[in-house]
């Protein structure tokens, strides 16, 4: 008998023979070391699989090579040792969602840290999954209002946006976010705060502040500490951008917070070399961009045809001496839809938030904003960076005419006005007032060591005289209501001299 004959029968007697469904697929550890193990066996296994290691400890299925599987070990490698049997589980890595989670800390697999007790779910979500296609997409129209002033007038955040918030460590990047979650109380949109390779001191504090300020009722905080390993760092974006789209899919509108993304890729590419993938440029694997960029554009705004739901996406960037231009923030900027940056310089001068509006920019831009907040801040930014270049132009001169004097002051007020102490939203009504302010003039006179008492006393004076017109400004815009913010603010004037 020919061997092409007896290789086709034994095929056919394979195909025909009935295989026992209570047969277990099994490999055997070749090799383990810091949380990685090399398997042979398992020809069949898929990827992002989940694998089952003695003691339960559970693996995640990541290169599917010729004659062995390289696997990512989650939990406790001490006990796993070459020689070991690891079983298929024939689930694809995914993580339990549902309501129950909102108000409670977990980590990247769904197991709740907060030691409020187990957390009851139905339903699964893949941790992987295909972002919503074009057709499913609209166009982004509903602001995010972040409480921050200089953001929500210069650098507006929309809902289904990706915004970048870059710059280096101990800038402020996490304020920034916790802010926005804070601003959205009472606001119908659902929070997730990612916090990836942190230290669990940091998000105990995020996590209290949360709680004092009444969002954790709406939120979800999870959480891959620096002790756990990178296998749990890696996932725990996914996780967080999984649990979004379960809330998304109900046609909510959620917001996603990437805390942050620096380690995240930091933690991948641990987690290759270690898999003895090849290394590209900086020792990043080559595929570094697409497990950012996969994860990215699960943010979106969904048409009304596919539920009406959105998430959106603020990933955090951390910088080596403000270098914007290096590998990973590079990644993430082409991949978002504007970014906020955060100068160091700013931030030591006492602007705070220390965000640089020259090198901010939202790709959304005034589609983000409400019809007032998009009619009181057109010139707000151009006012800023003429100031920007003013005051460095002016330390070289002695002599500087009216005009410039006039532009030097307004732009340092718009800055004065602009700070704002971490914590403390701004209601977008008052932002509205204050913008319109300074735009028209009304901080011309106030010194400048004066502007913070100015702004707290106009905020007391419009709520408790002119609560209708701070409502009258968030609903739209027209002359009637620009003459009654006018006069509402001539007798302000009058209160105070």
């Amino acid at each position: 008998m020919k061997i092409d004959t007896l290789i086709k029968e034994l095929n056919q007697r394979i195909d025909k023979a009935e295989i026992d469904s209570d047969v277990e697929e099994v490999g055997t550890v070749a090799e383990v070391h810091d949380g990685i193990a090399r398997i042979s066996g398992l020809s069949a296994v898929e990827s992002s699989e989940m694998l089952l290691f003695p003691g339960g400890v559970m693996g995640l299925a990541l290169n599917l090579e010729e004659d062995a599987v390289g696997s990512i070990i989650i939990g406790d490698a001490s006990g796993i040792k070459e020689g070991d049997t690891v079983k298929r589980t024939k689930n694809i890595l995914s993580i339990p969602v549902g309501e129950k989670m909102i108000g409670r800390v977990i980590n990247p697999l769904g197991d709740p840290l907060d030691g409020k007790g187990d957390i009851e779910s139905r339903d699964n979500y893949l941790l992987e999954k295909k972002a919503p296609g074009v057709m499913e997409r609209e166009p982004v129209s509903e602001p995010v209002q972040t409480g921050i002033k200089a953001i929500d007038a210069m650098i507006p955040v929309g809902r289904g946006q990706r915004e970048l918030i870059i710059g280096d460590r101990q800038t402020g990047k996490t304020t920034v976010a916790v802010d926005t979650i804070l601003n959205q109380k009472g606001k119908d949109l659902i929070c997730i705060y990612v916090a990836v390779n942190q230290k669990q001191s940091k998000v105990a504090r995020v996590v209290k502040t949360l709680e004092e300020n009444g969002a954790l009722e709406y939120t979800t905080v999870v959480l891959a500490g620096a002790s756990d390993g990178p296998a749990l760092s890696y996932l725990a974006p996914y996780a967080g951008a999984s649990l979004g789209e379960y809330f998304m899919d109900q046609g909510k509108d959620v917001l996603v917070v990437f805390d942050d993304l620096s380690k995240h890729a930091a933690s991948y590419r641990e987690i290759s070399l270690l898999l003895r993938r090849p290394p590209g440029r900086e020792a990043y694997p080559g595929d570094v961009f697409y497990i950012h960029s996969r994860l990215l554009e699960r943010a979106a705004k969904r048409d009304k045809e596919h539920g009406g739901g959105s998430m959106t996406a603020l990933p955090i960037i951390e910088t080596q001496a403000g270098d914007i231009s290096s590998y990973i923030p590079t990644n993430v900027i082409s991949i978002t839809d504007g970014q906020i940056f955060l100068e160091t310089g700013l931030f030591y001068r006492g602007v705070r938030p220390a965000i640089n509006i020259g090198n901010s920019v939202s790709r959304v831009g005034g589609s983000a904003q409400i019809k007032s907040m998009k009619k009181v801040s057109g010139r707000m930014k151009l006012d800023l960076a003429q100031y920007r270049e003013l005051e460095s132009f002016s330390q070289f001169a002695s002599d500087l005419d009216q005009e410039t004097k006039q532009s030097l002051d307004r732009g340092q007020r718009i800055v004065e006005l602009l700070k704002q102490p971490a914590n403390r939203p701004v209601p977008v009504g008052i932002q509205i007032a204050l913008v319109y302010a300074v735009n028209s003039g009304f901080l011309d006179e106030v010194p400048i060591q004066e502007i913070s008492k100015w702004e707290k006393d106009l905020w007391l004076y419009l709520e408790s005289s002119h609560a209708d017109l701070l409502d009258k400004l968030v609903d739209g815009w027209d002359d009637e209501t620009e003459e009654s913010l006018k006069q509402a603010l001539y007798k302000f004037e009058k209160t105070r001299t």
